[in-house]
């Protein structure tokens, strides 16, 4: 990438693995799960509080999380990768998962939404991040919520979480003293709040792109404006469906979200609003810049081919005059007179110099000098 784009975003290039989902093969069982090779093996890590107390830990035999289930108000089960399916049959028997929605967990991508399950409210997202080398992150998270237990998935290591978990051990704000499904609103409204930082970073991008193409247009440029697009692209296949999935929980009546927890949701619904809407404005300038590029390249190719034209127009007669004189006729007067040779090159310049005068004042030179006077009263 150019030296001068802005750092964050030199290396952020969507590839195929963003929009094809992972699917088991044709004709497979319901449930059936596809696991790539080298998915990260899971991690599994607990937090479980209540008002008074908070237990945190990480976990290697899932047997355990049952009795910390049972031990507090809420327990946060949060499991990072997905590369051990044995791990994650016994996570779904422990929380009576449907074979179905662990499916959904492991072949992604799969679209935003939430589902009813018995005792259980799904609810699929997907979490776009930047890390600090500025290479842009997608994975899915699934979010289980159950009555005192919330179960998330995640695709990789490391996520957006880490001020939902610092609140949680300072106990601040509402979150030790709620329940599940506050939660997951934090969790939700976590991920919807990271997508802020990165449309400010393509909104810093755009600006320097567009000062550059109306500057120097380059090829490279035109490259970069279409790697932007499929990015905003991937941000408006996440948050538009977001959008249902949050007024789903919003406006049905799903028995594990409270309705306390559904004022919270409204204001996540919002902020979701406005990242789609970003999302698409910036859609909408990328094709602009396409169509300044392609405006730009379009008029400096028109300035070329204009001072060809003249330098041709100019250039004409003097060659007409050349070849007159360069037939080989014994008969011709000019041939002989002493001072021929001098007035034909006279007549040449003057014709010349008058064709660029006249193309001056007719405007094709152009006159970048000149001011256009602007009638401020109209």
């Amino acid at each position: 990438m150019d030296e001068e784009a802005p750092r964050s975003m030199r290396r952020v290039a969507p590839t195929a693995s963003m929009f094809l989902k992972r699917n088991p093969p044709v004709g497979a069982r319901p449930g059936a799960l596809a696991i790539p090779r080298g998915a990260a093996k899971p991690r599994i890590h607990v937090v479980a509080y209540d008002a008074d107390h908070l237990h945190e830990q990480d976990v290697d035999d899932v047997g355990r999380i049952k009795e910390l289930l049972k031990s507090h108000t809420v327990t946060w089960v949060d499991v990072q990768g997905l590369g051990d399916e044995t791990v994650l049959r016994q996570l779904a028997d422990v929380f009576a998962l449907h074979p179905l929605a662990l499916a959904d967990v492991v072949n992604v991508p799969q679209r935003p939404k939430t589902e009813s399950y018995e005792g259980q409210q799904l609810f699929i997202c997907g979490m776009l991040r930047l890390d600090e080398n500025g290479d842009l992150h997608t994975e899915q998270v699934s979010i289980f919520i159950g009555k005192g237990y919330l179960l998330t998935f995640q695709e990789e290591y490391g996520d957006l979480f880490n001020p939902v978990r610092a609140r949680l051990r300072d106990n601040v704000g509402m979150l030790r003293e709620s329940g599940a499904d506050y939660l997951a609103y934090s969790l939700i409204d976590t991920i919807v709040d990271g997508y802020y930082p990165l449309l400010e970073v393509f909104a810093d991008e755009l600006e320097a792109l567009e000062e550059r193409v109306m500057r120097r247009p380059h090829p490279a440029l035109l490259t970069r404006v279409h790697d932007v697009k499929r990015i905003l692209l991937l941000v408006r296949r996440a948050v538009w469906p977001l959008r249902d999935a949050l007024a789903t929980l919003i406006r049905d009546p799903v028995p594990m979200v409270t309705d306390s927890a559904r004022i919270y949701l409204r204001d996540t619904y919002d902020h979701c609003v406005q990242v789609s809407e970003m999302a698409e404005s910036y859609r909408e300038l990328v094709s602009e810049l396409t169509n300044t590029y392609m405006s730009v390249i379009s008029n400096r190719t028109n300035d070329v081919m204009r001072v060809l034209t003249v330098v041709t127009t100019i250039f004409i007669p003097l060659t007409f005059i050349v070849g007159v004189y360069g037939m080989n006729f014994h008969h011709m007067p000019e041939l002989t007179w002493r001072y021929g040779y001098f007035v034909v090159l006279g007549l040449m310049a003057a014709l010349g110099i008058g064709l660029m005068v006249f193309f001056k004042l007719r405007g094709w030179l152009g006159d970048p000098g000149r001011e256009v006077e602007v009638d401020d009263e109209k």
